[in-house]
């Protein structure tokens, strides 16, 4: 499989196949490249209906040109990138690889670059500042970010009394906070459609249909909480206390 930067050609193939309507698993195939590297091509360059092979070719040399150019004024890369022997230029493809799929589901793109640059540090917290640092934004940029992930449940904020600072933290709890809030909101969009059987007549196509999402959605919340909770303590499990070949986990909790 050739690895490398993406040729101007296979951009266009690229644009090709999203126009014939292919997925990306099979642009990927007939191009012979890893089916992450296209999704994070076609998503850092307008998406599937935007893409454009000469922009995104364009986009790409220039965010090269000033990264060489931002290489002599001596800017130390993010620590995470320094330490236990780690590749910095397969750090920031990984980085790029999870900000795209945080953006397939929806985030904007600043949100999901604020909250893979949580996920990939060692800490599993920042502040505001070293977040500013790490990203290269502006303050209101992360300020308005991490409102929204934390209104998503998606991190939490902490009191660091030494600095007095705050810290915003994604540790364990918060994914499993993060995926009962998601259970929670199957719930609430089972009860809305519920109420609309009544509204619109229980005897109606209309009604019949919101009828169904609600008890499709109701099954579907049940079962992410129930999943949650019976797999909670996986997120609580310390790997290093498991010897290998072992199936009982050992709760550090």
């Amino acid at each position: 499989m050739p690895g490398g930067r993406l040729t101007q050609q296979e951009r266009q193939q690229i644009a090709s196949g999203l126009a014939d309507g292919l997925a990306y698993a099979e642009i990927a195939r007939r191009l012979d490249r890893p089916t992450s590297t296209i999704t994070r091509e076609v998503m850092r360059n307008g998406g599937p209906v935007a893409y454009r092979a000469d922009l995104a070719h364009r986009a790409t040399e220039r965010r090269a040109h000033r990264r060489r150019q931002a290489a002599p004024r001596g800017r130390q890369s993010p620590p995470q990138t320094q330490t236990h022997g780690r590749d910095p230029e397969a750090v920031r493809e990984y980085e790029e690889t999870f900000t795209t799929l945080f953006m397939q589901q929806g985030l904007p793109k600043m949100t999901a670059r604020v909250l893979t640059c949580l996920f990939t540090t060692d800490a599993g917290s920042l502040t505001a500042s070293e977040l500013v640092q790490r990203l290269q934004v502006s303050p209101a940029s992360v300020s308005k970010s991490v409102a929204f992930l934390e209104s998503q449940g998606l991190l939490r904020r902490e009191r660091d009394d030494e600095r007095r600072r705050e810290r915003y933290v994604v540790d364990n709890d918060v994914w499993y906070q993060s995926t009962m809030a998601a259970a929670r909101s199957s719930a609430q969009l089972a009860e809305v459609a519920r109420q609309g059987v009544g509204i619109l007549g229980p005897d109606t196509p209309a009604a019949a249909r919101l009828e169904n999402i609600a008890r499709f959605t109701d099954f579907i919340g049940e079962t992410i909480a129930r999943a949650a909770e019976q797999a909670r303590e996986v997120l609580f499990t310390g790997t290093e206390t498991v010897p290998e070949g072992t199936a009982e986990p050992a709760s550090d909790r």
